[in-house]
């Protein structure tokens, strides 16, 4: 590996905390101050005694009604209703990720009630290596053929135009529960229940797949469990699906989905005891040796496995089989299955690790602004998580392609500083097809375009002025600074206070200075049946200078990684359950996981902390009565990361507060800006005004990039646009006719692509832009 910058390393800031607010948290701790759970539950916004009762307490917290979904939800219960009443063929459609999978389980489950599964139920996931997420065309035509008359589809499908236009035609109905981005055109269905429609500040807001499939079961049984000649099985049984897609699915866990997520893994850990409410889940608990009573053992344990079910076949239809059937002998060999497509899914990831590296050797790095390289060998399947490594390892924006039939299916994964969707969204002309968000996407090209695809990716960002300097400056961060004695059970539960852990919420990171570390041994891991996994993990033992000793876990690095001698440590603290029942451990199941490690630096230095960012205030849903006066307002709505920089700037010099100000986006479809686009250029040319490109840029809010694409359209039409500075001028032939579709369809392209960004960037995590102005 190319010798890479060192990662900055900083720690938060300990700030002030109220004696009441660290006496009410002490309250839920019986052996320690509760003084670290306080800093970092002061530090993440918890800051009065009612938001800590409802954030730790789910009996405290009231959740949202499922009929906050409205109209939408009405009209799917009234179509529920009917298909009940006409013994009609319903199809659930899922998707082959965690979330999806977990979501198709729900409703089969819940759905199951009211319906004959396999005679008036079915459900259908997309194949990961031969379809793509959401609808498929050749799929809804298998289920016309099959009687189906309605389609509930789950975390999918919000934005499948075509296919539900498709689906009408062949006399079905559709019903679509999902969380992804909403279109500015609603479809043509029955119901579109997804909380995307919520402002960002709702309770329901952050709902994943499996929860909005959660609370349209909600209402089901609200209206139609009356009607039953039986009770239906307790909605309870569900919850522990929902904790699984929930946690597996990365979402932040704040409103209903953190509640949702409390009481779910009340109902998992059901599944360690004898008699378990669902097998299969109480088999891949014990053969990854955990008990189901922390999101842990969802999200290093229960998720990883379901998710490796389609890296590795592919079909992905098995795992609803093994979360919902009663079958012991069944659920069992379907668990030991997942585990081995989990254990090969590891020794996959770790070989095409290691072959991008080896690639990478061969490259100039310090030229490369995006790594993108393809194999026909390569795994789709480990395709993203790769990605992800190796763009956190070498601080690059990272795409890996597998190659079949003249036809380049790749992964890429962003840094938190670059808008990977704006990128690939400039470059799609070079593109079959591709989809995703800032972080992340998936795409697809004729193999002859990749050369020209890389060359122009790497252009971009040059010319967009992104250095490699910008992009290889990790940063890793602390929360808390301890030392080796303080590691234990008491730290354990204070910490275990904030779970379930997720975005807005991360696990907290430890800072440990002037360690040691001894009895470093690394091997291979070993499956259930003791076969050698090539995946390394290298345990270990800390040591400070009071002789106080701590175990600890490094995974996927070798022993001989770790730096001799004194050294400071970034770790998080976990409780492994193998260890607490073997007696060399004396029944303390305590460790540390390793997340970063560096020579320690002189006594006299500190660690930078990071930038404060209580400066910043987010008036994106409420404004303080009265408006402050001396607050800087960012009321233009961003369409990239960039556009925040300059504010952050501004508030640091003049040393003012900055209030995160815009609207949402406004509920316009492309074509009527379009229209507000050629009126305006109709006005201006009659009555020979001048305008300002920044009032355009207002009036229609687009940014520069969708404004020239406008203008090119404009001259389709026969206007002309002159500009002297930044004042505009148009003139145009007397015969006004609409351009050709080709001459228009990019500019409609740019405005749908910026008001996907735009809603992006209303309903990102206030937690999220603190994270970018630290």
């Amino acid at each position: 590996m190319p010798d890479l910058p060192a990662a900055t390393w900083q720690l938060r800031p300990c700030e002030a905390v109220p004696q009441e607010f660290v006496a009410a948290v002490q309250d839920y701790l019986a052996d320690s101050d509760g003084t670290k759970a306080a800093q970092l539950l002061w530090h993440r916004r918890i800051r009065t005694i009612a938001q800590l009762q409802a954030f730790v307490d789910p009996q405290q917290y009231q959740p949202t009604s499922t009929w906050a979904f409205g109209e939408e939800i009405e009209g799917a219960i009234a179509r529920l209703q009917q298909a009940l009443e006409k013994e009609e063929a319903i199809a659930i459609w899922g998707d082959f990720d965690a979330d999806g999978v977990t979501a198709t389980a729900v409703l089969w489950d819940g759905l199951g009630q009211f319906f004959q599964p396999d005679r008036t139920l079915f459900y259908t996931i997309p194949n990961r290596f031969t379809e793509s997420h959401g609808l498929a065309i050749a799929g809804i035509d298998r289920l016309a053929e099959q009687g189906v008359r309605l389609i509930i589809t789950c975390d999918t499908g919000s934005t499948n135009l075509t296919e539900i236009a498709h689906a009408r035609q062949r006399g079905i109905d559709v019903i679509v529960t999902d969380h992804h981005t909403l279109l500015a055109e609603r479809p043509d269905v029955t119901a579109l229940i997804n909380p995307r429609r919520f402002p960002a500040d709702h309770p329901l807001a952050t709902l994943s797949g499996v929860a909005v499939a959660y609370k349209f079961v909600e209402a089901v049984y609200d209206r139609l469990a009356p009607t039953l000649p039986t009770p239906p099985r307790s909605l309870e049984t569900l919850l522990d699906l929902v904790a699984i897609g929930l946690i597996a699915d990365l979402v932040e866990l704040r409103g209903d989905c953190r509640y949702l997520a409390q009481i779910g893994i009340q109902q998992l850990k059901k599944n360690a005891g004898a008699d378990p409410p669902r097998p299969g889940v109480a088999k891949l608990l014990e053969l990854c040796r955990r008990t189901g009573d922390r999101p842990t053992d969802i999200s290093f344990g229960i998720g990883p496995r379901i998710n490796a079910i389609s890296r590795i076949h592919g079909d992905a239809r098995f795992a609803v089989e093994l979360l919902t059937s009663q079958d012991e002998e069944r659920c069992a060999a379907l668990a030991q299955e997942t585990e081995l497509a989990n254990s090969r899914r590891k020794g996959l990831q770790r070989d095409v690790t290691r072959q991008v590296e080896e690639r990478l050797e061969t490259l100039d790095l310090s030229t490369t602004f995006a790594i993108v390289l393809a194999d026909e060998q390569w795994s789709p399947g480990v395709l993203g998580l790769v990605a992800a490594q190796i763009a956190q390892t070498y601080g690059r924006p990272t795409i890996l392609f597998t190659i079949e039939a003249g036809i380049a299916r790749g992964s890429a994964r962003s840094l938190h500083n670059l808008d990977l969707y704006r990128v690939l969204a400039a470059q799609s002309h070079l593109l079959h097809s591709f989809g995703g968000h800032p972080y992340a996407a998936g795409m697809s090209l004729p193999i002859e375009n990749l050369p020209l695809f890389a060359e122009a990716l790497n252009r971009q960002l040059r010319e967009e002025n992104v250095g490699v300097a910008d992009m290889l400056s990790p940063v890793v961060e602390a929360d808390l600074q301890v030392t080796v004695a303080e590691l234990g059970r008491s730290l354990f539960r204070e910490l275990n206070l904030l779970e379930p852990y997720g975005m807005g919420n991360p696990i907290p990171r430890l800072l440990l200075r002037n360690v040691r570390f001894e009895r470093a041994w690394h091997r291979n891991i070993k499956d259930f049946v003791q076969q050698t996994v090539r995946y390394i993990c290298t345990t270990f033992e800390l040591r400070d200078d009071t002789g106080t000793r701590f175990d600890g876990v490094w995974w996927g690095h070798y022993k001989e990684e770790l730096p001799a001698g004194e050294c400071d440590a970034i770790v998080e603290l976990d409780y492994n359950p193998r260890k607490a029942v073997d007696s060399k451990h004396n029944g303390q199941g305590y460790e540390v996981r390793l997340i970063a490690v560096r020579s320690a630096i002189a006594p006299t230095a500190s660690l930078p902390s990071t930038a404060r960012t209580d400066w910043l205030l987010d008036w994106r849903t409420t404004h303080p009565e009265p408006v402050p006066t001396d607050v800087l307002k960012m009321e233009r709505l961003p369409s990239q990361w960039e556009d925040f920089y300059p504010w952050f700037r501004q508030a640091q010099q003049a040393k003012q507060m900055l209030a995160i100000a815009y609207l949402p986006p406004a509920d316009v479809s492309a074509i009527d800006i379009w229209r507000q686009l050629v009126g305006i250029a109709k006005y201006l040319s009659r009555t020979g005004k001048p305008v300002r490109r920044a009032q355009l840029l207002e009036r229609l809010g687009v940014g520069d990039r969708t404004l020239q694409l406008g203008f090119q359209s404009l001259q389709a039409l026969g206007f002309t646009v002159t500009r002297q500075d930044n004042v505009l001028q148009f003139e145009i032939q007397p015969v006004v006719e609409m351009p050709e579709s080709d001459s228009l369809q990019p500019f409609l392209d740019a405005v749908e692509e910026e008001r996907f960004r735009q809603r992006y960037f209303y309903a990102v995590p206030f937690s999220t832009i603190q994270a970018m102005a630290s």
